[in-house]
């Protein structure tokens, strides 16, 4: 692997971070709220998974007892 000076290594990542497209502000927080409203079902959803197999084994142990 070639040793690059401090200077000539900033020089490439300045030449790299130019190349970069960077989202607008929009599709920010279009992006921003998308992650919001999944991550809202996803939370409700493995709730209700949750509670329905809470149930399930209550029921049963209920059987038992």
């Amino acid at each position: 692997m070639a040793k690059v000076s401090p200077g000539a290594f900033l020089s490439q990542v300045r030449a790299e971070t130019a190349k970069v497209v960077w989202p607008t502000r929009k599709e920010t927080v279009t992006t921003g709220i998308m992650v919001v409203i999944m991550t809202t079902i996803l939370g409700v959803f493995f709730f209700a998974t949750d509670s329905a197999f809470s149930a399930i084994v209550k029921a049963l142990l209920g059987l038992l007892s």
